[in-house]
Parts: structure tokens; C-alpha cells; sequence
């Protein structure tokens, strides 16, 4: 918003961003919509003009622009979204956390125990697919009484991955993993909730089948004590138009 003042618009702008995460969590993309105002008789800013002068403000900053497009009066970035998809980075084969590449530190989630039973966190992922009550697997917050519970799950996916320049310490045995999640929207925390559930699957904490129990339960209260995923893993990959 302060690099786009910099344009010298008539009217101050304001950002429409598309999602909010929470602290210490990443986004690789994310998007926001704009209206810019220029002074009479200054022509309407190209898509390049505008990525290259906001880049240009945003130097110090860890965000780039990669894409402006124009786009009609009727949209919003939050609202005509069709899906957003969150990927969650998970780390094996490490026994503390001190093991964690250097390079990796605070973009994934080393749980404790090393390895986690893949197999079974698949199987169990499957029980979150589609509209379902997501109660027990949102945090409370103040907006918890105004928000419908009710989220479709669209994809669940837990795959191989790589690290940051993984293949110079392939001897450590270190293992990434990807969980991917696609939704129209998301409850409060509650991708970080779900990845918690299905690492404690992992650990044989839980079965599968007890994710479709605190599924039933609908209660936040029922979810696991101290078990959702720190924000570190966590990433917004896109958003979805």
C-alpha cells in the first residue's frame, strides 16, 4: 500500500488482499485488487509500468509482483476467488531439531520422532475431503460466532518433495513431504489443525478412523491438545479465479 502511494494516485489506494494468513506463515503466491486514480490527463498506467514501479518501491521488502492484470469494476480479489490452495512442507528423518538444513529453518515442520507412516496419514487425509463441519478443526476466534463451520474440501493430497538443494545431503536420509490442500475457503487455522491431526496419525497417536470421529464430534474443544502444525511449513501456493 505505501509503494503504491509512491504512484502518486488522486485518490489515497487501498489493497483488497485475497487472504490473510497467520504470523510465520509463508505465501508463495498471493493476490490483491486495486483501484489507482490518476491526475487528469496522466494516462492509465500498462500492466508493466505498474509491476516494475511498485517492485521498485518494494526493494527492501520479502515480497515481489510478479502479475498485474486489469480487470473489471465487479471484482474482488477475496470474494471471486474460486479456490485457494494451501501446501504444508514437512521434514522426516530427523531426530532434533537441530538436524533441520540450515537452508530449511522456519519453511518446514520437523515433527519429533524422525518417521511418520505416510500410508496411514493417506488414508486418513481422505476422510477430509468434501463439505463437511470443520468445528474441531478450526481455533476460536472473535469472528467464530459470524462464520458457517461448513467447508468443502476439494483436494487432500500427501506427496514426495524436495528441499532446498536436497540432493547435496541425500546421504542424511532426510526425507521432504508435501500436504496439499484446495478449498473455496478455510475455518480459522484450520489447514495448521488438519496437518496436526494427520502428522498424529503419523506418529500412531491416532488412526484414520479418528479423524472422521472429531469430524462427527464437531467441537473445537475435542481437537488434540497442543497437536496443530506450527505456521513455519505452511504456505499459500495460489489462488484460484
Amino acid at each position: 500500500q505505501k509503494a503504491a502511494q509512491n504512484l502518486k494516485p488522486v485518490v489515497p489506494i487501498k489493497f483488497c488482499i485475497s487472504s490473510r494468513t497467520d504470523t510465520g506463515v509463508h505465501a508463495l503466491c498471493n493476490s490483491a485488487h486495486l483501484d489507482i486514480q490518476r491526475a487528469p490527463g496522466k494516462p492509465a498506467l500498462s500492466e508493466k509500468q505498474l509491476i516494475y514501479s511498485l517492485n521498485y518501491h518494494l526493494k527492501p521488502e520479502p515480497i515481489r509482483i510478479l502479475n498485474a492484470y486489469r480487470v473489471t469494476n465487479s471484482f474482488h480479489a477475496r470474494f471471486s476467488a474460486l479456490s485457494r490452495t494451501y501446501i504444508y512442507r514437512l521434514l522426516m528423518g530427523c531426530t532434533h531439531y537441530s538436524e533441520i538444513p540450515v537452508f530449511e529453518r522456519d519453511l518446514c515442520w520437523a515433527p519429533a520422532g524422525g518417521y511418520l507412516n505416510v500410508p496411514a496419514m493417506q488414508d486418513a487425509a481422505q476422510f477430509l475431503l468434501g463439505t463437511h463441519d470443520f468445528s474441531t478443526f478450526r481455533s476460536l476466534n472473535s469472528e467464530t460466532p459470524f462464520q458457517s463451520p461448513v467447508r468443502t474440501i476439494l483436494q487432500a493430497d500427501i506427496r514426495p518433495s524436495s528441499g532446498f538443494l536436497s540432493h547435496h545431503y541425500e546421504h542424511r536420509g532426510l526425507e521432504f513431504w508435501e500436504l496439499k490442500f484446495r478449498s473455496r475457503s478455510f475455518v480459522y487455522r484450520q489447514v495448521r489443525r488438519m496437518v496436526g491431526a494427520l502428522v498424529a496419525v503419523g506418529q500412531g497417536k491416532l488412526t484414520p478412523l479418528h479423524i472422521k470421529k472429531l469430524l462427527e464430534i464437531k467441537d473445537a474443544r475435542a481437537f488434540p491438545p497442543n497437536a496443530m502444525a506450527p505456521p513455519s511449513g505452511l504456505f499459500l501456493k495460489s489462488v484460484e479465479y
